[in-house]
């Protein structure tokens, strides 16, 4: 028997083919099911414009046969079947494709799409394979035909007998070795994972013979086991069904079958789009955090199908980060897939996608947000924190896109507010949007600095997330009021009379701050009278970009920079202590250092900073009792 070489030049190239284009030897059973897919799509084709070929889709099926005695897999197709020549010409011939020729020379209709393109798929059964037998009748055509090959020697080419037009695709699997198990591909649970991982919305049936149990005739408590066909795949995927058909229940059991969570998802959103690239999409807006959200072994991305094939598990390109919480899926039949049709060739098409799926996100959660205020408050609490990183990412090019999501607890409402909510609530005179900055609500209830913005009837806004201030900073400003917290230096709420007041008085007791700066050495910029305190005696503030909080965290960071904001010590000069450091003074420098660092330790202790020096701290509480 002749052995024919394959046409294209080199056993380099098979070579390359089996080990190097696609990423994971399971493809194999993808693409030899995408080649049957074809198959059969081409005589739907032909029925189209031959009134002589009857085409009722109930007759055409796949089917995956796995023999672990003999250790072959068989996938058979009731497609068009090939012809000598076919199988001389596409079989071959390396990387030529008999799919893309088809599809030159027919006009495609009903939105059907011929899935290979490439004629490059059909080799990755050498991944696996020692010997690859194609056993095939073509449509029209008394004779059969076998094309046997064992790699790159080449192939033989024999007249068989066939009862049926199709092709069957025999494949003798590979002896296992220390690092590769080829049993795995004989195994029923491993063959049945696959076809639901990648080709679960191929439109025709495939069959496998799945081995069940049932209680033996005449027994109570004996089982045999027996073999029974089952359609493996789902066929008609949920995004091509009509929207008008579908249930709340329909999108909720999908995101289950699909494992994207263990929760229900909180919103599903449908997308179909026939435009510059058709694709449709399944999104979903999950309900709790994944566990593993915020750590490095969290992928972001959508599925990624190309005709109901799934091309890519996660593709992170279809997400900006800030929207890295969405599950769910996209199929286009207009992508350019790379050889492998593991990768895109031309990203601009994703891009499009992608920036499409992002404004619908976007659409849809601000729907939440105006007709579903209890939904998105749940949202945010799960999700809140990854927007304001969007924010701030990026040197803030998304914060315009973001900025009407976002809520903070408001000190009016207690509950969450939109930055929209509080301008729209802000009195004529009021120029900020405040802001404090605390560990949590209860803590920014009690610090000293917010009494004079609260006294004037000012709503502040509570930041409690380490990210919150950073994206705030970012964003400068929302509908051209500023942020300003409440420890700035200037709060923009005095009078110019009580200004001069204030300058008065920092001049009155120059001497005495300027001792009390002295003592705290270079721990702070200042100490200064204040105008915000009402009840407490003493606060920090800041002066400068870096505040006391973003002090806490950056300092928190493996890359510790030891970066210090410029602290100022703010005494309130109507308080008793006052007067206190006003005697210690002018009798005893020794018990104003003492008052002092004191002051200073509160201070510390007020904004949840560590005391440098909690002995000399206790030391110093029992002087005074003393």
């Amino acid at each position: 028997m002749e052995v024919k070489q394959f046409k294209a030049e080199s056993k380099r190239l098979l070579d390359m083919m089996i080990h190097s284009i696609y990423t994971h030897r399971e493809i194999f059973l993808r693409e030899l099911i995408s080649n049957a897919s074809d198959a059969i799509d081409k005589i739907y084709y032909k029925a189209l414009t031959d009134d002589s070929i009857s085409f009722d889709k109930d007759d055409f099926y796949i089917k995956v046969v796995a023999n672990q005695a003999d250790r072959t897999l068989k996938i058979m197709d009731k497609g068009i079947g090939m012809t000598k020549e076919d199988l001389e010409n596409n079989l071959g011939t390396i990387a030529k494709s008999g799919s893309l020729a088809f599809k030159s020379e027919n006009e495609l209709k009903d939105g059907y799409d011929i899935i290979g393109q490439f004629g490059v798929g059909f080799y990755s059964a050498f991944m696996v394979a020692d010997v690859v037998t194609v056993i095939s009748k073509a449509l029209g055509s008394e004779e059969a035909y076998k094309w046997e090959s064992q790699g790159a020697e080449g192939y033989t080419i024999t007249p068989v007998d066939k009862d049926f037009v199709g092709t069957e695709i025999i494949l003798k699997m590979k002896e296992n070795t220390e690092e590769e198990n080829y049993d795995e591909y004989l195994q029923e649970y491993r063959l049945k994972s696959i076809i639901k991982k990648y080709s679960d919305f191929i439109r025709y049936p495939i069959k496998m013979d799945v081995t069940k149990s049932r209680l033996k005739e005449g027994s109570d408590n004996e089982y045999e086991d027996f073999q029974e066909e089952e359609i493996i795949n789902s066929m008609v995927p949920i995004w091509r069904k009509n929207k008008k058909e579908l249930t709340d229940t329909d999108y909720e059991q999908f995101y289950t079958e699909k494992r994207y969570g263990f929760d229900k998802p909180l919103k599903h959103i449908h997308v179909s789009v026939d435009g510059a690239i058709r694709y449709n999409a399944i999104l979903y807006i999950p309900e709790n955090i994944p566990f593993d959200y915020y750590s490095p072994e969290f992928e972001k991305g959508l599925e990624l199908y190309s005709s109901g094939v799934l091309i890519m598990n996660k593709c992170a390109d279809l997400l900006p980060d800030y929207f890295s919480f969405v599950k769910g899926l996209v199929d286009s039949e207009d992508l350019s897939l790379n050889i492998s049709r593991e990768m895109l060739q031309h990203d601009r098409q994703l891009k499009l996608i992608a920036k499409n799926i992002s404004k619908k996100i976007k659409s849809e959660l601000q729907s939440l947000l105006k007709n579903e205020r209890e939904k998105y408050d749940q949202f945010y609490q799960s999700f809140g924190r990854q927007l304001k990183f969007g924010v701030y990412s990026d040197f803030g090019s998304h914060k315009e896109e973001l900025q009407d999501l976002l809520m903070f607890y408001s000190s009016k409402e207690k509950k969450l507010v939109t930055l929209d909510e509080y301008v729209a609530r802000m009195p004529e005179d009021q120029k900020y949007i405040y802001y404090a900055v605390g560990e949590s609500n209860e803590r920014i209830d009690k610090l000293p600095q917010t009494e004079l913005v609260a006294d004037k009837g000012y709503e502040i806004l509570y930041f409690t997330d380490d990210i919150d201030e950073f994206a705030i900073r970012m964003l400068i400003n929302y509908k051209e009021k500023e942020f300003k917290s409440v420890s700035s230096g200037d709060l923009g709420i005095e009078a110019d009379e009580t200004k001069n007041e204030t300058e008065n008085e920092n001049v009155e007791n120059k001497e005495l701050f300027d001792l009390m700066k002295s003592i705290l050495s270079d721990k702070v910029k200042d100490v200064r009278v204040s105008k915000r305190l009402k009840s407490h005696p003493v606060c920090l503030t800041t002066d400068g970009e870096v505040s006391i909080e973003m002090e806490k965290i950056l300092n928190a960071m493996p890359n510790n920079q030891n970066i210090k904001a410029d602290k100022v010590l703010e005494i309130n000069i109507n308080h008793e202590v006052f007067q206190s450091l006003k005697e210690a003074f002018q009798h005893d420098k020794d018990k104003l250092t003492l008052f002092t660092n004191l002051l200073y330790n509160q201070a510390l202790l007020i904004e949840g900073l560590p005391i440098e020096d909690p002995v000399e701290f206790t030391n110093n509480i029992c002087k005074i009792m003393v």
